[in-house]
Order: C-alpha cells, then sequence, then structure tokens
C-alpha cells in the first residue's frame, strides 16, 4: 500500500474499492436464481394477444364444454348480467312541462317489444333479442368477444328495416395484414384502425375456420369481406389501452382448473381401483392351479358372502389402495377458490358450497358478486343497447312506424331510454326494507331507485297499485290495511311488527 493510499484511507477515501452495485427499487423487478424462470416481455397489447388468441378461445370452450366449474362461471355470469331481459322504459317528456309523454312513451316500447321477436331483429329468424343478449355474454365470457353485424333491411313482416347478425369471433380473422384505406392506418390483430386507434372497418372471414365439414354450394374465390366499423358491433371489455381483441375471461385460470380436473380424474381412478381389487393370491412354486388362466395369469372372480379356498403354499396380500385421503377436500377447495378469484366471482357463487359459511360472510360474498356483474351490466347497457336502439328509433321513425312528426328536428328528444336490468332479491327482506324505507325518508334514495335495484320498475308499479285498487273499490273489498295509512300510522304499524325485547314487555305491563 502506496504512501498516498494510506493518506486516503485515512482521510476516510476508500481507495481501489469497487463501486457496490446499485440494487433495485422494487423488489418485483429484482432478477436472481430464484426468479429466473420468471418470463416477462414488454409487449403492447395486441402484440401479446396476436400469438395466444386462437389458442386460448379454444381451450377456453373445451374447458366450458368438459368442466362442471367453468360450465357453471359462464352460466351464472349469464343468469346474473341478463336473467330474464335487460327492459327498455322510454323517457320522453313533453314539450311543455317536466311530464312524461304517456303516449309517445308507451308507442315507442310497445314497437320497440315488437321488433325484438325473432323474426324482426335476427336475420336468420331465430334468436329475439333476449337470446342475443344472453348469447353476447356468454361469448364474452367464453371467447372474450362478441360480434354482430348490423343489417339494414327488414326480415319477416317488420316495417323497420333493420336486423342484426351474431358472427363467432372466429370470423375476425387476427392474421390478417393487407391494404389499408389510408396511409395512416393499420391493421391490428383484424381491426383497421386510423391514427386516433378508432376502428375502420374488419376482417371478417367468408367462412368460420373450423367448419369443413359442411361443403355447401361454390363460394366466389373471396377469402374475407370487410365490414365498416358502423354496421358491426365489437363487444369485449379492455383491460389494457390500445387493445383492439378481447381474451377469454377464463385465461388466468385455466391452468389450474386444468390441473384440477386431471387430479380429480385419478382420484376417481384410484377409488375405483380400491373398490375394485379385493386382493392377489401368491405361491412360492410358481404353477397356477384351478380357476381360469389368461395369459399366464389366474383370474378369480369374487362374489359378496363368499369365501375363497386356497390351494397349498398360497396366501393372500391385499393392495392398499385407499380412497381419496384427506387432503382431497382441501386440495379442491383450494383450487376452485382459485378459478373463483381469477373469474371474478365468489366461490360459494361458483361452486354452490355454503358448507363452510355463515349469513354474514355469505352475504358479503353475495353483495361482492353483484357489483361485479353490475359492471357487466353497465358495460353491455352502453355499448349494445345503445347502439342497437338508436340504430332501430333512427329506422323507425324514417320508415313511419313510429308516429314522430318532430323527429328529425327534435331527435334527441326521443334518445332517452332507461334501461332496466335484471334486480336480485333482498338478502334478508326484513332488514332491508327498513333500511330502505329509512333512506328514502332521509332523503338518500327514491322510490323508483329502490325498486330497480330489486330489477322492478317504479311506472309499472303505480299503474299496478291504482289498477289494483280500483278493481278492490270496485268490487267494495280492502286488499291491503297499509295502503290507506299514513307515514304516521305505517313507523308505528312497522314498529309493533318487531319482535318486543324482554324490556319492552316489562314497560308494557306498567
Amino acid at each position: 500500500m502506496g504512501i498516498r493510499t494510506s493518506v486516503m484511507n485515512f482521510l476516510g477515501f476508500k481507495v481501489g474499492n469497487p463501486r457496490p452495485m446499485p440494487r433495485r427499487a422494487y423488489s418485483g423487478a429484482l432478477v436472481s436464481r430464484l426468479t429466473n424462470d420468471w418470463m416477462a416481455t414488454q409487449a403492447s397489447a395486441d402484440a401479446e394477444i396476436r400469438n395466444s388468441l386462437r389458442r386460448l378461445r379454444d381451450r377456453s370452450r373445451e374447458l366450458v364444454r368438459n368442466n362442471p366449474y367453468a360450465r357453471q362461471a359462464k352460466r351464472t355470469t349469464q343468469i346474473n348480467v341478463i336473467g330474464t331481459g335487460i327492459k327498455l322504459q322510454s323517457q320522453v317528456l313533453q314539450l311543455r312541462g317536466n311530464r312524461r309523454d304517456n303516449r309517445i312513451n308507451n308507442e315507442i316500447e310497445a314497437k320497440w317489444s315488437r321488433w325484438t321477436q325473432a323474426s324482426h331483429c335476427d336475420c336468420a329468424g331465430r334468436s329475439s333479442f333476449h337470446d342475443f343478449e344472453w348469447l353476447a355474454v356468454g361469448a364474452m365470457c367464453e371467447a372474450g368477444e362478441a360480434l354482430f353485424r348490423i343489417v339494414k333491411r327488414p326480415f319477416g313482416d317488420s316495417k323497420v328495416p333493420l336486423a342484426l347478425q351474431m358472427l363467432e369471433s372466429d370470423l375476425l380473422d387476427e392474421a390478417y395484414q393487407g391494404d389499408t384505406l389510408n396511409k395512416n392506418n393499420e391493421w391490428r390483430n383484424g381491426v383497421e384502425v386510423d391514427q386516433w386507434g378508432r376502428p375502420v372497418r374488419y376482417a371478417i372471414l367468408m367462412r368460420h375456420p373450423g367448419d369443413s365439414l359442411f361443403v355447401g354450394s361454390p363460394k366466389p374465390n373471396q377469402k374475407h369481406i370487410f365490414i365498416p366499423a358502423a354496421d358491426l358491433i365489437h363487444l369485449f371489455m379492455p383491460e389494457r389501452p390500445g387493445q383492439n381483441r378481447g381474451v377469454p375471461w377464463f385465461h388466468s385460470v385455466m391452468t389450474d382448473v386444468h390441473q384440477l380436473q386431471g387430479y380429480e380424474e385419478a382420484a376417481v381412478i384410484r377409488a375405483r381401483a380400491g373398490a375394485s381389487i379385493m386382493g392377489f393370491i401368491t405361491n412360492n412354486d410358481g404353477e397356477l392351479h384351478a380357476d381360469d388362466v389368461e395369459g399366464g395369469q389366474r383370474i378369480s372372480e369374487f362374489e359378496p358372502g363368499t369365501f375363497k379356498y386356497l390351494n397349498n403354499g398360497e396366501s393372500i396380500t391385499v393392495p392398499d389402495i385407499d380412497s381419496p385421503d384427506q387432503q382431497f377436500d382441501m386440495f379442491v377447495k383450494n383450487k376452485v377458490r382459485r378459478f373463483a378469484s381469477g373469474f371474478g366471482c365468489s366461490y360459494e357463487t361458483l361452486s354452490r358450497d355454503f358448507s363452510d359459511t355463515n349469513y354474514s360472510s355469505s352475504r358479503l360474498s353475495l353483495l361482492e358478486d353483484r357489483e361485479h356483474w353490475r359492471v357487466v351490466q353497465k358495460y353491455l347497457i352502453d355499448n349494445f343497447h345503445m347502439r342497437v336502439y338508436r340504430e332501430w328509433l333512427n329506422l323507425a321513425a324514417l320508415s313511419g312506424e313510429l308516429n314522430l312528426p318532430d323527429f328529425e328536428t327534435r331527435s334527441d328528444r326521443y334518445d332517452n331510454p332507461r334501461w332496466m336490468p335484471r334486480g336480485w332479491s333482498w338478502v334478508d327482506p326484513l332488514k332491508e326494507v327498513k333500511a330502505y324505507r329509512e333512506a328514502e325518508q332521509a332523503g338518500y334514495m327514491t322510490k323508483a331507485q329502490i325498486i330497480a335495484y330489486s330489477g322492478g320498475d317504479y311506472d309499472d308499479n303505480v299503474s299496478e297499485l291504482a289498477r289494483e285498487q280500483q278493481l278492490a273499490a270496485d268490487a267494495g273489498i280492502k286488499l291491503d290495511k297499509d295502503l290507506d295509512l299514513t307515514d304516521e300510522d305505517m313507523q308505528l304499524s312497522l314498529l309493533e311488527s318487531e319482535e318486543p325485547t324482554p324490556t319492552r314487555r316489562k314497560r308494557s305491563k306498567k
């Protein structure tokens, strides 16, 4: 060590020591022997989807066909998002005042209901609009996306020149890389987008890539048709900016549920083997005696309640093949919980197993599931129902199906629908009715909001109550005493309906 180095070290300067390597600020970015197998790429949403979409879609459909958990996940999504359908409530206001125009609203709702029949709204004449709702949610869940072509011509005896054709997402060719309409446009997974990322048109295959078993009449030598974005509804819930295709909702849990299916199958085979094989008979001389001999092996058949005599020198070895052990249920539940979490619903909803839950935990799971379903309902209303309704409203008015004389000058007046998705029944009716009533009295909610929460329509309720009251009055009977009660009487009635506590009983005796 030289004099200069000694002086520098004495003064606190470390000369010649290697500079320490900077550590990463985030442990998730640490590269070590424990993370060497962690493969992560820097790719755009479309680049990640491009090479995986077809296989993800095929595997997702296979799971829905053959796996009960995947089948239940798709089914419960359709039931909770759509149920009996998302209903239209027209809310056109009168030109003077802030009251609804019942004549126009009733006409719009009646004509809309007529058009949503299968013979009018479906090019093939098979699916009603409710069927399309059901299929759209199922396709988004199973394939990641749903496609509807808007065909502007009448079908059946409809007067409105409008119908829908549902297309499977396989027909949208993600591999297409042809000419664009503009030099600034580009093809991204079968969707031509402009410089701002807006879809311009879609490359649709003439035939389904998996439909080679069926041969029809010769088709023109053309592989694709190109549908403008104005004539196609592309439904998918994006997870990243710039994403142009949807992926199956099972994508993060496919491996887990596939391994679970194999584990359950192996456990069943093991249990069947343990129940079928009674034991092995061994001897020391190597000769086979009596019974049937097949392929050098002696086969003995046993029936319930029989005793078997063995030859000299033979003994029985009973195999130790148990039925699925105690870890089986725990392992299956853990895998199903992972599947439910990745898919987006609770374990109880997916498995229909409520054995480990109490009222509070099951109610919490149920309410969280409902918030998830509401998100999907909102997306569907904004991107499917409103799009179809506006197309129908314009064409119905122009074709004369709707009698709206001022539609051309005041079209916004009629474009004010309210969509009523399905609701859910109360978990604890007595407690929730009281809570909603207090919320209404405090001004936090309205009657219409409370009724809509359970899937009802306030206008329909009022009309039905008026009809019932009039019918009862005409018959000279009273169906419900609460119809004539004041708010104070109603509150007193609710208090009296509660089960009194012991303290209240003592005070009432005094």
